[in-house]
């Protein structure tokens, strides 16, 4: 599969798809949870990638080994996506997503750490940038509603950890088998056989929470978030990780301009807020080019 379009209108297309889920999810939360939104999104992601491979084209032949690459991720995505949603949803649009597009800071000290790279001026430049972004959003403001607390920072974190393993796994996997829209499908499979499972045993703490006010917002959360992630493997595929990766990160900026238009009254931005978005969007944008 081709694509003449160049990577870096497919990775801005992928930011503002991004942008577009977390506001809207956002909206929907005001009548029912993530885990909900999570389903819903995993559900569209699935059968409308599902669909579309069937219909345009024939399932590719890949080896098991790839095929487990996709088992991986697909088994960390609907974690990924429960977590990021519990972040909009607890710590709102601009700052949940802001804090989940940090994930360069982990697959950054993971490489340094376990496999022994430098940490030179830029890396720690970064660092620096992004942590104290974080630590501007996660600040609890004294108008910040009662259902806030500190602790709910970790939830975006835990998201943002776990897209810098799956990452790398992904653009791994695109270059054993350059099938971006068969990845994607797959991932959604994965993902929606898993959330399933956990919904139906005994395991499940929280079941969903259905609202006609709520499922408009989470079908277009759901739809923008699988584009979302169907823009990144096609832009992975055709460009370098050092291209895309800086231009999806500006998702959060994105975010700040969508609150500022379409969550009046549900969400207010701040400065420190809007400091810390251009901390964490600069320092991983650091972060991603020196690496």
């Amino acid at each position: 599969m081709s694509f003449d379009i160049p990577p870096q209108i497919i990775a801005l297309a992928a930011a503002l798809s991004y942008a577009a889920s977390g506001i809207s999810a956002r909206r929907g939360m005001r009548h029912s949870t993530p885990i909900t939104v999570t389903l819903v999104s995993l559900l569209i992601h699935a059968f409308g990638l599902g669909t579309l491979l069937l219909l345009t084209r024939d399932v590719p032949s890949v080896s098991p080994w790839v095929l487990f690459l996709f088992f991986i991720t697909g088994t960390l995505q609907p974690i990924i996506r429960l977590l990021t949603y519990a972040g909009i949803f607890y710590m709102g649009a601009s700052r949940g997503t802001t804090v989940r597009g940090c994930h360069p800071l982990f697959s950054t000290s993971i490489a340094i750490l376990f496999l022994g790279e430098n940490a030179d001026l830029w890396i720690l430049a970064g660092t620096a940038l992004i942590v104290a972004g974080v630590t501007l959003i996660s600040w609890q403001p004294s108008n910040e509603p009662a259902l806030y607390r500190w602790w709910h920072v970790t939830l975006p974190l835990g998201a943002a950890l776990l897209a810098g393993i799956s990452h790398p796994i992904r653009r791994y996997a695109l270059g054993l088998a350059n099938e971006p829209l068969f990845f994607a499908a797959t991932v959604g499979w994965v993902s929606l056989f898993w959330m399933g499972g956990y919904l139906l045993s005994p395991l499940a703490r929280e079941r969903p929470t259905w609202s006609q006010k709520a499922l408009v917002a989470f079908a277009v959360a759901g739809f923008f978030e699988t584009l979302g992630i169907l823009l990144v493997i096609v832009a992975l595929s055709v460009g370098p990780v050092v291209v895309v990766s800086p231009i999806v990160a500006t998702s959060p900026l994105w975010i700040l301009v969508g609150t500022g238009l379409f969550l009046r009254g549900i969400e207010n931005l701040t400065l420190k807020t809007v400091i810390g978005a251009l901390c964490v969007v600069g320092g991983t944008i650091v972060l991603t080019i020196v690496r």
